[in-house]
């Protein structure tokens, strides 16, 4: 067994939130990719009728990078009612 502190529900939401800010990051890079794909090729896509498949990619990925704004955003009020009171 570990001779290490449990970790208490504070450290569980601040270990959480950086995991969703990780995400967050590779989210973005992922729609900006994307976007880049896009319109390079949008013409050649629109010719082979693949155009709709992309740009139902870019909005759940744009909706995805949304929800995870906003459970970070939820969480860190947690973790801001989670803090220990200051010592007198």
């Amino acid at each position: 067994m570990s001779d290490e502190t449990a970790k208490t529900p504070l450290d569980h939401v601040n270990d959480t939130v950086t995991q969703l800010k990780e995400m967050r990051h590779y989210s973005k890079n992922n729609v900006e990719l994307l976007t880049t794909q896009w319109l390079k090729f949008d013409g050649e896509l629109a010719k082979l009728g693949e155009a709709e498949t992309i740009e139902n990619l870019m909005v759940r990925q744009g909706e995805f990078h949304e929800a995870l704004e906003a459970a970070i955003a939820e969480l860190e009020e947690v973790a801001v009612k989670l803090q220990p009171p200051p010592e007198e």
